[in-house]
């Protein structure tokens, strides 16, 4: 189902969201980037290499065979402060907005739970917020929430089981009880199936910019959004944060031809006025070229998929000059990055085998020319 084309030119530019405007006073900018870098109305730059947690420690695949898949409730504050106990910049969450109108973090559509030996779905954003926090564990002591199930993308449905469980959350909490050093990217979620109005975005959009003009603080925060029309009306109605649009590169396809190609992808942050690009990792390792392009188009480029669970993969991305990867497995690639970004002789005196290799130009570009082929399917 095609995505209605939103005029932008049409909506005012607010960095003061519409209701009750004392409150929602932007704060300064400057200090939103570690190492003193500005975002602001200026083009965002990633200080050295950003690692961002997925979905805070990672996601959870329930069908996965890896326990690190299933160790920590995804999109919860546990899994969000258990990723800033390791180097990171950004925990990245899916943000939605219930049907009362506060945003909350969740990533599915819809939300299934089991009663009586039926099986119920509904979706979140028809849910009340009281509904929604009483899908899971409880915070109250002695309150039984409603339990939890997940449809797999084979169409299975599963009980939510995970190692370490934790409550659903709001945006709102989230900003005061995750770690401060840790920024947000926040992704804002709408469903791939539905035809949004423009009334209907700004009105979600406002509910977002309300809580985070309010709670962010000095907080980094980057939005992004694989909804063409909600990057480019967030962008129009606040110029504080850094604005991305998602993409899967061409690697799915969608009648929306903005989200099929990084091309399309260049020509949307360009004319939007957006910051950068963040796509699948899959999609820039199939067409390489498209990196200095992206640059040449002054904006970031950062990646996301299973690729970068991969630390070589990470480190090509580094060598490339991707300025940041979206991992499941943070540990893991933390450590990795923290070791590219050390000198190779720092690296070599302190273990006992070689450096990490350093390639020259010309033995990167073979490697870039390779790589497309080892990677179709």
């Amino acid at each position: 189902m095609a995505l209605k084309a939103v005029h932008v030119s049409d909506v005012p530019s607010l960095d003061h969201v519409p209701g009750n405007a004392a409150s929602l006073s932007p704060y300064s900018p400057s200090r939103f980037i570690k190492g003193g870098l500005e975002t602001g109305r200026s083009a965002f730059k990633a200080p050295a290499f950003l690692v961002i947690g997925h979905r805070g420690n990672g996601m959870n695949l329930l069908q996965s065979s890896d326990g690190r898949m299933k160790a920590i409730k995804e999109n919860s504050i546990l899994s969000f402060n258990t990723a800033s106990n390791y180097p990171i910049d950004y925990v990245e969450f899916d943000v939605q907005v219930t049907g009362d109108g506060f945003p909350i973090i969740f990533h599915d559509n819809f939300i299934l739970s089991e009663q009586n030996g039926m099986i119920y779905e509904r979706r979140v954003t028809d849910l009340s917020l009281s509904e929604f926090l009483g899908y899971g564990p409880q915070r109250e002591d002695g309150k039984v929430g409603r339990s939890l199930l997940r449809k797999t993308k084979d169409g299975r449905i599963v009980s939510w089981s995970v190692e370490t469980d934790d409550s659903l959350c709001t945006l709102e909490e989230a900003f005061h009880k995750v770690n401060p050093r840790s920024g947000f990217n926040v992704e804002l979620k709408f469903d791939d199936h539905v035809v949004y109005q423009e009334d209907q975005l700004v009105q979600v959009l406002q509910a977002i910019l309300r809580v985070v003009f309010e709670h962010a603080r000095d907080r980094p925060i980057i939005f992004s959004s694989f909804q063409p029309d909600a990057a480019l009306l967030i962008r129009k109605l606040q110029s504080t944060y850094p604005v991305f649009f998602l993409t899967n590169a061409g690697t799915e396809i969608y009648y929306d031809v903005r989200r099929n190609s990084l091309e399309e992808a260049v020509k949307l942050c360009s004319e939007g006025g957006l910051q950068g690009i963040v796509s699948e990792v899959k999609g820039i390792f199939r067409n390489p070229g498209a990196v200095n392009k992206i640059k040449d188009s002054k904006l970031s480029l950062l990646t996301y998929g299973k690729l970068n669970n991969v630390p070589e993969a990470v480190y090509l991305q580094y060598l490339m000059g991707i300025e940041g990867v979206i991992v499941d497995v943070v540990e893991k690639i933390t450590e990795a990055v923290s070791n590219l970004m050390r000198p190779s002789k720092e690296r070599a005196e302190e273990e006992e085998e070689e450096a990490a290799p350093e390639f020259s130009q010309k033995e990167l570009s073979f490697l870039l020319k390779l790589i497309p082929e080892l990677i179709q399917q």
